[in-house]
């Protein structure tokens, strides 16, 4: 391995715990691995274009966020597509990317993956031009993720409040779903999509497997497979709603190889590089956890090896 330079990003306002003794710990555990490092504040408004002179210029191998997935998204989005290697010091409410990987949530144990420096190429996905290293919702987790941003208290418990408090008044939107086709002989010559219409609460791109907090939602998520896993919960009661997505979270539900003609399933999960959303009724989307703008038009594709991420 190359001689490692480490800048440590610190979120002070990510999740709930306290985090006084964290550079004290790395600091500590960094010297004795005797690498060279530095500890920096994370931008508030999410611009990490900084890191890119510093690891073309400086000669800093490796960018550990110790923080969110809001922040991780951001600082990948930034390094998608160079050698750095990125680390993750699990600090955030949800910290789905992390625990899909691996990634304890103990900041000790999380350091001792960082100084091994194991880092391996993961894929992303692009939405309307827009990087997620994770997982995007569009409807009723979108309407989540706008309310959680406007809570003053971050955490667990502001999460399930605000789920609980959108489920309650949960609706459907009207969806059209083009998926290119299945058959290599015809996408060679046309690439002609499949197209079919759903009513939907949700509809959840994922890369990796959960929401975060280890809550499953696309059980055969994998992030280096060059795929895309689709989960959309279509229009039922509330008490079929909660079953249907109780079900999916446990991995009750069996991969859909066609979803046009899946007929009366509740919930269709299936696996695509690539597909486009038109989204009429303007459903609200989160990107990674954080609330992004709608759009009347989603076109999703799988970014392949996107970023190199530190893991067990």
């Amino acid at each position: 391995m190359t001689k490692r330079k480490i800048i440590y990003l610190i979120n002070p306002i990510s999740g709930t715990r306290g985090k006084r003794s964290l550079p004290d710990l790395i600091a500590r555990r960094t010297r004795e691995a005797g690498l060279e490092f530095s500890i920096l504040p994370t931008d508030a408004a999410g611009n990490y274009s900084f890191l890119i002179p510093l690891t073309e210029q400086d000669g800093v191998s490796d960018v550990v966020i110790c923080g969110g997935d809001g922040t991780v998204s951001a600082v990948a989005a930034a390094l998608k597509g160079r050698d750095t290697r990125i680390g993750i010091i699990p600090m955030g409410s949800g910290n789905g990317l992390a625990f899909a990987a691996g990634i304890p949530r103990d900041p000790a144990k999380a350091l001792d993956i960082i100084l091994t420096g194991n880092a391996s190429w993961i894929d992303g996905f692009q939405i309307n031009g827009r990087f997620s290293c994770m997982l995007c919702g569009i409807g009723f987790d979108g309407g989540v993720a706008h309310q959680f941003a406007r809570e003053h208290r971050r955490g667990l418990q502001t999460y399930i409040r605000v789920t609980l408090t959108h489920f309650l008044r949960a609706r459907c939107y009207p969806f059209m779903i083009d998926l290119p086709t299945s058959s290599a002989e015809a996408a060679a010559k046309a690439a002609t999509p499949t197209s079919f219409p759903v009513e939907a609460f949700f509809i959840d791109i994922a890369n990796g497997n959960q929401f975060g907090n280890n809550v499953t939602i696309a059980p055969r998520a994998d992030l280096h497979d060059g795929l895309l896993d689709i989960v959309i919960v279509k229009k039922a009661s509330r008490l079929r709603l909660l079953l249907s997505a109780t079900r999916q979270v446990l991995g009750g539900y069996k991969m859909t190889a066609a979803p046009v003609n899946a007929g009366t399933k509740k919930v269709l999960y299936f696996q695509t590089p690539e597909l486009s959303i038109a989204n009429p009724d303007g459903a609200p989307l989160h990107i990674d956890g954080e609330p992004a703008p709608s759009a009347d038009r989603f076109r999703i594709e799988i970014a392949p090896k996107a970023i190199r991420l530190i893991q067990p």
